[in-house]
């Protein structure tokens, strides 16, 4: 393997485009999705603000290319209500269809609220332009306690899944947002469908153990459902405990006992300088190809147990029983007080390689940030760090950048989305980073 310095200024070939449009106000949380069934076919969803001077009063939008990802098409999404939406993910079935999930609420935060509301949507498309009426998973109308957070949506598409075709939702349930009353908790609460997402049954509670509800490292957080190769769902989470893991075995009905599978030195909740808030919560994803490492599961995230913010992942061969020791992602030098941000990762389902995508400063000045896909093609183990060929953009802490970035894996083609800044620090651009790679290898098509 070449060294950090190397990698750092080297990169597979790959192209980037712009994927907002021209006017889009500070865009952020993306999540991409490419097409299982047309590689070709990538839809994307984000977060936007609605007007200038008005930060809070924001929308979501989906974003679709037939091209591989050189071009887009932007779609509003409808806001009736006009709630404030965000916390926006997208996932495509094997079939085609297209889940987009987000939460819409109103007057959190707000001790005499004119008004209130907390829920979870669930909207289905079959080409990122068209979209049904959104479906809610848990609705509040007219009170924002409890408060919903944070969900992600999965489908299981396993081949061996008695349950194939479900939909499954996890979040973060607060019982008042943002109360530092010790009274107040968060808990991981999880619902499923059985209909293509036309309906969600009942959500029930997953956490054995609350986290408080700050929204800081004592609250629990982050949790991304992904099934296993027999449809097993699995969850994991960040909290106070550290890393916390779950499974079920019925398809979503029941879980079992959490389970601590890392530490987090310097908890979840990690400022850093240039943005409003940095987190370093986990996401999960399991191996569904047909190689060695086939039913193998990953989380992925951030710590400092190196004294600087590092990128992590374990790795389970068992469904969860037993886990690896933790992998350090980026390849800079240990301990040099360079910060990594906001990781997110993929499983390609045909060859297993495992995809992370993460903003770096390992070499830039300041808060100027490069972003950086580290691959891995032996199940975790190690990872070459490609560049993005795009020059690093600094971040302002009076700018909100979004929780997360996005990234999708699959026949080869990996395509990433970030927002970057251009023209001022105002202006957040998303920004999709497509690369090509041979199947488990670290070397791009030609």
């Amino acid at each position: 393997m070449a060294s950090a310095g190397a990698l750092a200024g080297q990169s597979a070939a790959h192209f980037t485009a712009r994927v907002s449009e021209p006017g889009a106000l500070r865009p952020g949380e993306a999540s991409i999705a490419i097409d299982p069934s047309n590689t070709d076919h990538i839809v994307a969803v984000s977060l936007q603000a609605m007007k200038p001077g008005a930060p809070a009063r924001i929308s979501n939008f989906s974003y679709t290319s037939i091209d591989g990802g050189r071009t887009w098409q932007t779609v509003a999404a409808p806001n009736a209500h006009e709630r404030v939406h965000g916390d926006d993910a997208v996932t495509i079935g094997r079939d085609g269809t297209i889940y987009h999930s987000y939460i819409a609420f109103d007057g959190i935060r707000v001790p005499r609220a004119d008004r209130a509301s907390s829920g979870i949507y669930v909207r289905t498309s079959r080409d990122g332009l068209s979209w049904n009426e959104p479906v809610a998973v848990v609705d509040h109308i007219n009170t924002a306690i409890p408060f919903e957070d944070k969900p992600w949506v999965g489908v299981d598409d396993a081949e061996e899944s008695p349950n194939r075709g479900n939909v499954y939702m996890a979040w973060t349930r607060f019982d008042v947002y943002g109360s530092p009353d010790p009274q107040h908790k968060s808990h991981i609460w999880f619902s499923r469908s059985r209909d293509g997402a036309r309906s969600f049954a009942p959500p029930v509670q997953v956490s054995d153990t609350p986290g408080d509800a700050k929204d800081s490292d004592g609250t629990v957080e982050g949790v991304v459902p992904s099934v296993g190769v027999k449809g097993e769902v699995y969850v994991a989470w960040a909290g106070p405990a550290g890393l916390v893991f779950d499974r079920s075995l019925d398809g979503g009905y029941t879980f079992g006992a959490d389970k601590v599978i890392a530490q987090l030195p310097g908890g979840w909740d990690i400022p850093l300088p240039g943005v409003e808030r940095h987190n370093g919560m986990p996401v999960t994803a399991v191996d569904h190809s047909h190689g060695r490492n086939r039913g193998a599961v990953y989380v992925n995230w951030i710590d400092e147990r190196n004294g600087d913010t590092d990128v992590f992942i374990v790795s389970s061969r068992d469904g969860g029983a037993n886990w690896s020791a933790p992998v350090r992602v980026n390849d800079d030098a240990k301990g040099n007080k360079r910060a990594q941000l906001f990781t997110w990762m993929a499983v390609d389902p045909t060859d297993g390689s495992i995809n992370v995508v993460f903003l770096d400063r390992r070499d830039t000045e300041g808060t100027n940030n490069a972003v950086m896909l580290a691959r891995s093609i032996d199940g975790g183990k190690t990872f070459v760090n490609h560049r993005v060929n795009r020059p690093a953009f600094p971040l302002s802490d009076t700018v909100f950048y979004g929780d997360y970035l996005g990234v999708d894996a699959h026949g080869g083609r990996v395509a990433a989305i970030y927002p970057v800044v251009v023209d001022g620090p105002e202006q957040l651009v998303l920004e999709a980073a497509v690369f090509d790679f041979k199947a488990g290898t670290q070397e791009a098509q030609r």
